[in-house]
């Protein structure tokens, strides 16, 4: 008998795979040795990702987990295909959150920040992000994010606030930066004008108050359900096709309470079909009002503070605007002007995403960016192909926001974040100060605002690089390659990137690709927030099942533009297939896999090796493929399944009837086996960085998969010959399999059994895998069948003969499936019961019926299988 080949010598692997041992000290094994760093001056093709900088007080969540594994696969893979990789990281200094926290951290003290003063108060700020600035990077760390640390940025770094200035400057002096005053949503609590991104809305329970205005053949109803901002109506508006209203259009109608008579206008934007067809005109406190009072030549008559207290009409004044509601709808209602009252009332209202205090609408002096030119060029270099929006579906989106941008309000009442440059002298002089000029002398001061925290994370694909220098970093990495991020902030910054990139950057637009992917949701497709209390956190997953688990789940489930669904059974799953892999991947090690020697000739391999090379270079095109399209829930399906199911289930089977024969056939599948899972190690290491790491390293002794070099499909053409056999093995081992298991057999007892007709259906060569695989014995002089299966093959069938004389206990096994059909009967007996019962099949909803009638159905056919069953056994 000829002896296996000997296995070279390697480091021997554990008998388990422990992330919590190994992930911390592979990293920081990767940054100590470079890897990560991009060269500016290198001759490779550049492929650039900028992080999108998380806030500098936040903590890692699912959110980022998601958006950072893909970023991590991309540039993984870029790197590996020989490109020059920059995946630059960053923080953002989120001016209203992180403030907030900050004045939490005083209010602690008994201290506000009026108390200690502006300059203390960013002193004291800067101070708390050296604290816990940095904890997010750690968690970055952990999740394995391949970045450059030495290029991290902050959106308040020296460099970056001289690209702010820079670009408030040239805006500016181009009239795209202007003061106005114009509806902003405020919050009360911070007492600063927010973003709509910093808005979040629900669904709050309220009050609907219909009002006539004016009397007799003058008067008109109106609904609100903020009857309080009344005191401050300066029209009526009605559709202008409205007949019911169009007597009283150019009339006055008195405003109750107030005294004050108002117009009655006609207005497009009025919906006739919504309440009455008439809407109150509050142009001070309402966006909508306010585009009215513009078109209309409106005055706008402010009626409550910035603490939302009211200032006007003296019974009310002094009251907060939820005391100063019920009062107004009181004294409405003793005038006999209340003509409907409908609460509870749910309707959409805004709140603060800090501190959660309701919005107010508020007409205020702000500064804003004229937008019209910047999204006109935005909008374009879409269309143009400059850009490409991923999904394609979403760039409908992209244009519905760009094409109808309004202009941006971009001050904030904070004093954390980037000081508007702007200094305000005598007699009204204004004057706007870029990097390097040296502000106004006496009697002049600063404006107080700070620009809004989008402004200058717009700035952050060039900022980053040096600009406003021309550094060999913009040279080389601008444009980015792609952004990747969540499809609900497409229009809050990535719009805002493109306007500032196309205009500073001479109409080169800041990525070639925006690939947008969705939400992460609970496992009931639930939004994931603290109120329900149905958040993850990703760090939870990490501890428990490692970060390459936590990386692929979340890859296994994004859909390009799709939210997704999340449960930590799924992170289970993933936790098993690493093991899978790290047990398939020992016993090819143990086993004599290498990639020492090469895979001989085609002519000179077994079907089974010929399959699992085709169905591999096939899965290495599919990869290839559906990285190009940022299909990461396919890509990692495919991965999963060729792992999983070809490799492991199935060729390592066969790969260990091979290697007992030992000599040039074991030798040969141990290249395969070499080959086969050195090609899958580097197709997984973007998405699992730490185990394929660990096991490449051990398989190949090679350096690292980091800078390994990405597999290539060779495309040739697939050996049908070879597929259909492996086929029709596969067949057959599953329905003798079935079988067994039908016989009562446990999985690893062997029987004896014959297998004839093979032959015919060109499957000779492959009867020893068949008996290895279905603990098949061979057969002394005496073999009698005792249950036989026939099973068809394209080309014929093949007769399964199989001993179980002594093999099982008949009485015991009857008696089991006897128990078994009583419980079948029994559940039969029930459903029919009720599916003939017009009392329960009229009254039940239909989905209970149907899951009824299902229930029958699954019933019938355990009793048939059982009846089946109970036939093959020997009589007693």
């Amino acid at each position: 008998m000829t002896e296996k080949p000997t296995a070279p010598q390697r480091t021997e692997l554990p008998s388990a795979w422990n992330p919590a041992e190994v992930e911390a000290g592979l990293y920081q094994r990767w940054v100590e040795r470079g890897y990560f760093k991009a060269d500016e001056n290198s001759d490779k093709p550049p492929f650039t990702i900028v992080l999108p900088p998380p806030n500098v007080n936040g903590t890692l969540h699912m959110g980022h987990a998601l958006n950072h594994s893909i970023m991590d696969a991309l540039t993984r893979r870029r790197r590996m295909q020989g490109y020059e990789v920059l995946w630059l990281p960053g923080t953002d200094h989120a001016g209203i959150a992180t403030q907030t926290a900050v004045e939490r951290a005083l209010a602690s003290e008994g201290l506000s920040r009026h108390d200690i003063g502006r300059d203390k108060f960013v002193e004291r700020t800067w101070q708390w992000r050296a604290e816990y600035g940095g904890r997010i990077l750690d968690q970055m760390r952990r999740l394995g994010d391949g970045v450059d640390w030495d290029r991290l940025r902050f959106t308040m770094d020296e460099g970056l606030s001289q690209a702010v200035q820079t670009i408030f400057k040239r805006l500016y002096d181009d009239g795209l930066i202007y003061r106005a005053e114009r509806i902003i949503n405020w919050c009360p609590r911070c007492q600063t004008a927010l973003s709509d991104i910093e808005v979040d809305h629900s669904d709050d329970d309220g009050e609907l108050v219909s009002i006539r205005y004016g009397s007799g053949e003058r008067s008109i109803v109106v609904a609100t359900t903020r009857a309080e901002t009344m005191l401050g109506d300066t029209a009526v508006a009605v559709h202008p096709d409205d007949e019911r209203y169009r007597h009283l259009v150019g009339t006055e109608v008195e405003v109750p309470l107030t005294g004050r008579f108002v117009p009655v206008v006609a207005d497009e934007h009025v919906d006739p079909e919504f309440g009455t067809g008439a809407v109150k005109v509050t142009p001070a406190h309402d966006p909508n009002d306010f585009e009215i009072g513009r078109r209309h030549d409106l005055p706008a008559l402010t009626v409550m503070d910035g603490r939302g207290v009211i200032t006007v009409h003296g019974p009310f004044e002094g009251l907060d605007r939820f005391e100063a509601r019920p009062a107004v709808v009181a004294a409405l209602r003793e005038q006999g002007r209340v003509v409907a009252e409908k609460r509870p009332y749910q309707h959409s209202v805004g709140h603060c995403s800090r501190c959660d205090t309701v919005v107010e609408p508020r007409l205020s002096l702000q500064w804003w960016v004229k937008v019209e030119p910047l999204a006109r060029e935005a909008a374009a270099a879409v269309r143009d192909g400059r850009t490409r929006i991923h999904p394609p579906e979403l760039a409908k989106r992209y244009f519905d926001w760009v094409d109808n941008l309004n202009d941006w309000c971009i001050s904030r009442q904070l004093w954390w974040g980037h000081r508007i440059p702007v200094w305000y002298g005598p007699d009204d002089q204004v004057r706007c100060v870029g990097p390097g000029e040296e502000p106004p002398g006496e009697g002049w001061t600063q404006d107080e605002d700070v620009l809004d925290t989008w402004f200058s994370s717009g700035l952050w694909p060039f900022s980053t690089l040096g600009w406003p220098e021309r550094t060999a970093d913009v040279a080389k990495f601008y444009p980015t390659s792609v952004l990747s991020t969540g499809y609900d902030i497409l229009f809050f910054w990535v719009v805002r990137m493109m306007m500032f990139g196309l205009y500073a950057m001479d109409g080169k637009a800041p990525f070639d690709h925006v690939y947008l992917h969705g939400l992460i949701r609970d496992q009931y497709g639930k939004k994931m927030s603290k109120s329900r209390g149905n958040g993850i956190d990703p760090l939870d997953w990490m501890d428990a099942y490692g970060a390459d688990a936590t990386r692929f789940t979340l890859l296994r489930g994004a859909n390009p533009g799709s939210d997704m669904a999340v449960a930590e059974e799924w992170a289970a799953g993933s936790r098993n297939f690493t093991t899978k892999l790290w047990n398939a991947a020992r016993f090819a090690l143990n086993n004599g896999a290498t990639v020492d020697r090469p895979v001989p000739p085609r002519a000179e391999l077994t079907d089974a090796d010929r399959w699992i090379l085709d169905l591999l270079d096939q899965l290495v095109a599919d990869v290839d493929g559906q990285f190009e399209g940022y299909q990461f829930a396919k890509l990692s399906e495919a991965l999963y399944h060729f792992t999983w199911d070809e490799f492991c289930d199935w060729y390592l089977e066969l790969a260990k009837v091979q290697l007992a024969e030992g000599g040039t056939r074991a030798e040969a599948t141990q290249a395969v086996l070499g080959h086969v899972l050195d090609v899958v190690l580097r197709l997984l290491h973007p998405l699992t960085p730490f185990i394929t790491e660990t096991l490449w390293t051990t398989l190949t002794g090679g350096e690292s998969l980091v800078v390994a070099e990405w597999p290539r499909a060779h495309g040739g053409a697939r050996d049908e010959v070879a597929a259909t056999r492996i086929d029709g093995l596969r067949k057959l081992v599953t329905e003798i399999r079935r079988f067994r298991s039908d016989q009562g057999l446990k999985p690893g007892q062997r029987v004896a059994g014959k297998v004839r007709g093979a032959c015919c259906v060109d499957l000779l060569e492959q009867v020893p895998a068949v008996r290895a695989l279905t603990r098949m014995t061979e057969p002394d002089d005496g073999f009698t069948a005792s249950v036989s299966l026939e099973v068809g093959l394209p080309a014929g069938a093949v007769k399964v003969e199989l001993d179980l004389s002594g093999a099982i206990d008949v009485a015991a096994e009857r008696k089991r499936l006897a128990k078994d059909l009583a419980v079948a009967e029994k559940e039969r007996a029930q459903c029919e019961g009720k599916l003939n019962n017009p009392a329960f099949t009229d009254k039940a909803p239909a989905e209970v019926v149907a899951k009824i009638q299902a229930r029958l159905a699954a019933a019938n056919a355990d009793v048939e299988r059982i009846h089946a069953r109970l036939e093959t056994l020997p009589r007693s």
